[in-house]
């Protein structure tokens, strides 16, 4: 008993284990198809309950921001405002989207941040709903069948499936009926090929006699799963005659062979092959894709109808699909003709070595290469959010990364995900724009090595006070000169750009003493009235200048004048 318990406890922890694992999204969203541009999808702070271990005098510091490569780009699905609301970006079309009979979503990184700190990058997958917004198709209204009149029951004659083009498991699910006339001898029968869909069939369910009646009419309802459904019919006309009754058969069912990535293209992968008991032309069989085999799949290989040999159509390179599956469909050249399928896996081998692939996405607004950030900016701040493939197998695929800059610095997130944050403070004044590189590389033989080179450009901070270029400016003047005579320039810099840069002039008297002298916006002092030595022969105040940055820097430098004697 207690060897039973313990082996049930032990699984219990595997399947926790195993859950664990598989658990790589933070937050599931659903959105329904046709929602047009600007629709609210959910509150990722709320709905990922991050904010619940904030401080509410904390909460205005925390920001939400979606990862992306280029902000210039048009196919943005989805919108991620700073508050961490989530909202569509265009109207969604799941059949464009996504495959077919597929679970249709997208995944969207979200970085969080509290001011400048990362504190966590979010995953958060949206589920595109299918909308029931396609009818299944028969390809053909109508069909002629024809049943020999000695056939006898059970007989079936194939017919073709609808499609719905619609990608939702339910939208595109089809079920079917006859509508016939009473009386009329014939069942429809439905059984499932591999690729999903259904293979169809008239049945007879009684001896025909020609001689009493050699047509009938009758109507296939082929009815989706979506609410409320929508239909598709085909008018199926069948005359009592001899005709096509063996469809083709494959040699087997399955073919599975193994290719390797350096193949080029007109090679041959593989050959199905399917023969037919039927005499004469229901007996001749050509080969084609089935409707089910993926674009993908279509768009590297060629198939020859006559013989079924399929060929490469290019060369593989460095893909991320290893594994292809291929429908082939054998059709008879019978009337009406008759089908089989069988499947071929073919599996991609990876021999070769591929140098890696870095993708960087920046916080803040990006343009190609470069990126913008205050030279406020703090050292620890999060700034991007680096990527890295190698789909090679073995050490091929191993890479270790490395951004060699006294100003930033390349931390590891684990599985080749990497996170740059700021080293050192940064100057615009000192550099305006920053240069760096990022380069990875594998550990093959020989080793491989992607260099990816970027740019910084530092905005500008109100962080320079207003420089004298000397701590005592000294003046000489006469007395009983006019007023507005000039007396001095008082001589300041300051290296900020814009409003931090421009200065404001104004007088401080340390006696607090009203001066008879007055200073211009350029620096300039000039007398406000005639100046008598008798009376003070020297003046000694300061110059008060401010920026015009916020906030605003400012500082003060000394003058004395010292007033001559006129004879």
């Amino acid at each position: 008993m207690k060897t039973h318990l313990r082996s049930m406890l032990t699984q219990v922890c595997l399947v926790l284990f195993l859950l664990h694992k598989s658990c790589c999204v933070d937050f599931i969203y659903h959105v329904e198809e046709g929602q047009n541009s600007g629709t609210y999808v959910g509150d990722i702070g709320s709905d990922v309950h991050l904010i619940n271990n904030v401080l509410i005098e904390e909460l205005g510091l925390v920001s939400f921001s979606q990862l992306e490569q280029d902000v210039n780009s048009s196919n943005q699905l989805f919108t991620v405002f700073k508050s961490g609301k989530l909202y569509t970006g265009q109207k969604l079309d799941a059949e464009s989207l996504c495959k077919y009979n597929t679970e249709c979503f997208r995944m969207v990184d979200v970085a969080v941040q509290k001011e400048e700190s990362f504190i966590k990058l979010l995953e958060i997958k949206v589920i595109i709903e299918d909308a029931n917004d396609h009818k299944p198709v028969f390809p053909k209204k109508q069909i002629n069948l024809q049943f020999d009149e000695g056939d006898g029951k059970g007989m079936i004659k194939s017919i073709p499936n609808a499609i719905d083009k619609d990608v939702g498991v339910i939208n595109s699910q089809i079920t079917y009926q006859l509508e016939k006339h009473d009386g009329d001898p014939f069942t429809l029968s439905e059984s499932k090929r591999v690729d999903g869909s259904s293979s169809l069939g008239i049945t007879l369910e009684n001896k025909l006699d020609r001689e009493k009646k050699d047509t009938y009419m009758l109507k296939v309802i082929a009815r989706d799963g979506g609410s409320p459904p929508q239909e598709g019919h085909l008018n199926v006309l069948i005359t009592v005659t001899d005709v096509n009754d063996n469809p083709p058969h494959f040699s087997q069912n399955l073919y599975n062979v193994s290719v390797n990535n350096g193949y080029h293209k007109d090679m041959r992968v593989a050959q199905v092959s399917a023969s037919d008991l039927d005499s004469g032309k229901n007996g001749q069989v050509s080969y084609y894709f089935s409707s089910k085999t993926s674009d993908a799949a279509k768009s590297n290989f060629a198939l020859n109808e006559n013989t079924g040999e399929i060929f490469l159509v290019k060369t593989f390179g460095q893909r991320k699909k290893l594994l292809y599956k291929l429908f082939i469909e054998a059709t008879d050249n019978g009337s009406p003709p008759l089908s089989s399928i069988a499947t071929v896996l073919v599996n991609v081998l990876n021999q070769q070595n591929n140098p890696p692939q870095i993708d960087v996405k920046f916080v803040s607004k990006s343009t190609g290469i470069t990126a913008r950030f205050s030279e406020g900016i703090k050292v620890g701040s999060f700034i991007a959010f680096v990527k890295v493939t190698d789909n090679d197998a073995g050490q091929n695929g191993e890479v270790t990364c490395d951004l060699k800059h006294d100003k930033f610095l390349l931390q590891s997130l684990g599985k080749m995900k990497y996170k740059v944050v700021v080293k050192n403070p940064v100057d615009r004044e000192t550099e305006s724009y920053i240069n760096f590189t990022i380069s990875c590389q594998d550990k093959g033989f020989p080793s491989l090595k992607t260099e990816r080179n970027f740019s910084i450009q530092v905005m500008d901070i109100n962080d320079v006070q207003p420089h004298f270029s000397k701590e005592l400016f000294k003046f000489l003047t006469y007395e009983n000169e006019k007023p507005f005579f000039p007396i001095g320039f008082i001589n300041v810099t300051d290296q900020d750009l814009g409003e931090g840069g421009q200065l404001s002039y104004s007088l401080l008297d340390k006696n607090k003493h009203v001066l008879p002298f007055e200073i211009s916006n350029f620096g300039f002092i000039s007398t406000t009235q005639s100046l008598d030595r008798e009376q003070l022969e020297i003046y000694e105040f300061q110059v008060l200048v401010k920026d015009n940055g916020t906030p605003s820097l400012n500082n003060t430098g000394n003058v004395i004048v010292e007033v001559m004697d006129e004879n």
